[in-house]
């Protein structure tokens, strides 16, 4: 046992299985729109699963078993809670037993992250150690390490930070030698930036954390800012008071904010950074290259395309993951790309550092590169009038490309159809009138 400087106790041993997990999700994720038009930021398909899966995988397998989701608005609620329930399916689906528990915000508008975990840890009433985390993050985290050096360090809060190469993006620590905080600097310049280290969204909360967060200042801040968010206000309350708040550097961290951010992390975990989390084998020696298979029909469209890459039909370069169900077809070319499952890629198709995600239908010699396709795309495309996409293009779910299309560095939102022949260059297509605008003989530039 040991005891704060604020009278606040702590009489318990942390452990992994006691801990409460709390993923706040909130906001519109405007930056990957139009993956976000209409799911979840944390439902988005990574790496043929939803994205909030790796962290919730990673934590699950190092004991955590009790989840809760803090979802603000009717689209995070929604798709949550249809996807997970109570967690029965992700425990079976990857076999972690004994199995999960989700639990998920009730019909109560919070007034930001730090409101949402009050609000879930009043409800529920918990008073277990809470780690917080972001389900549209990756990380690596050692949980049992975490839990140490929180209470060697006898920490009231301890904030997970990642290195970052330009700090002008994230809050940025200034911590003295213990990695005690001092204070967050807000996106500074390289040259006015107190460390490279940035605050990754991840905390370990001690139980004396919610009587803080309860107490009357903290309902001020709330009444005068009408907000609660732990790193622009509830984080800066606790340091500025004192309490113990340290910082815990981690291996490795991604934030998929964006498109560019999506494909970087992409790129990165399929060459190994972190656990890619499928079960099949890599199909080449030595080459992080998968095709995923499970029922005898997917297993049967795997075998295919291995012997096609052996038989010089389909090239495979760099590393791809791609899903079950899916048909290549011959003198195709497949790139540090993954393709997700039920897709349908024609000949002489090439896909390069992109995702093409599931029930894609890709046509004959198209290409992309560096972008995403959303999920039911159809990419029409023939030897005569093929289809380009590139330059990190983010096409919506349903999207309709016709044939001869040039698309670069372009959003289009879901459902919409492209006509035949267009060159759309470094523009956001959100309706139809955007549509109308469009001219076969002038790039809409």
């Amino acid at each position: 046992m040991y005891v704060y400087n604020f009278g606040l106790s702590l009489d318990y041993d942390m452990n992994a299985k006691e801990l409460r997990c709390f993923i706040p999700v909130g906001g519109q994720a405007e930056r990957l729109r139009p993956l976000t038009h209409d799911v979840s930021k944390p439902c988005i398909r990574f790496l043929n699963r939803a994205l909030i899966e790796f962290s919730m995988a990673t934590l699950a397998e190092q004991g955590v078993r009790h989840f809760i989701f803090g979802e603000y608005g009717y689209t995070n609620y929604s798709n949550l809670f249809d996807q997970y329930g109570e967690g029965v399916g992700f425990s079976t689906k990857y076999q972690i037993t004994p199995r999960v528990h989700i639990k998920h915000q009730p019909n109560l508008d919070d007034l930001g992250s730090a409101d949402s975990y009050r609000l879930n840890m009043e409800y529920y009433d918990v008073h277990d150690p809470v780690l917080v985390v972001q389900g549209d993050n990756l990380f690596d985290i050692d949980l049992s390490d975490l839990i140490e050096k929180h209470e060697e360090k006898r920490a009231v809060m301890t904030i997970a930070l990642t290195r970052v190469e330009r700090t002008e993006g994230y809050g940025i620590a200034e911590l003295d030698k213990d990695m005690r905080i001092k204070r967050f600097v807000e996106k500074p310049p390289p040259d006015k930036a107190p460390s490279n280290l940035a605050n990754a969204g991840i905390y370990l909360l001690s139980p004396e954390v919610r009587r803080e967060v309860e107490s009357d200042e903290i309902k001020k801040i709330m009444v005068d800012r009408k907000r609660l968010d732990f790193g622009f206000d509830f984080i800066p309350y606790l340091v500025d008071k004192g309490f113990p708040v340290y910082g815990y550097e981690l291996k490795a961290w991604y934030d998929i904010g964006s498109p560019e951010k999506y494909l970087s992390a992409m790129h990165d975990v399929l060459h190994g950074k972190l656990n890619i989390r499928v079960s099949e084998e890599r199909i080449l020696p030595n080459r992080n290259v998968w095709v995923q298979g499970y029922s005898v029909e997917s297993i049967k469209r795997r075998e295919d395309i291995l012997r096609k890459h052996k038989e010089k039909r389909l090239s495979i370069e760099g590393a791809a993951l791609i899903g079950r169900h899916t048909r290549i077809g011959d003198h195709s070319k497949i790139a540090d790309s993954n393709i997700d499952n039920f897709c349908i890629l024609g000949e002489h198709v090439n896909i390069e550092r992109s995702a093409v995600l599931d029930a894609a239908k890709i046509g004959d010699y198209s290409s992309v590169s560096d972008s995403i396709l959303g999920r039911k795309v159809v990419v029409d495309s023939t030897r005569e009038n093929p289809t380009c996409i590139e330059s990190t293009s983010v096409i919506g779910n349903a999207v309709h490309i016709r044939e001869g299309c040039k698309i670069i560095k372009t959003r289009i939102d879901p459902h919409l159809t492209i006509p035949p022949g267009v060159t759309c260059i470094d523009k956001s297509l959100k309706n139809d009138e955007d549509i109308v605008q469009l001219s076969t003989k002038k790039p809409l530039i």
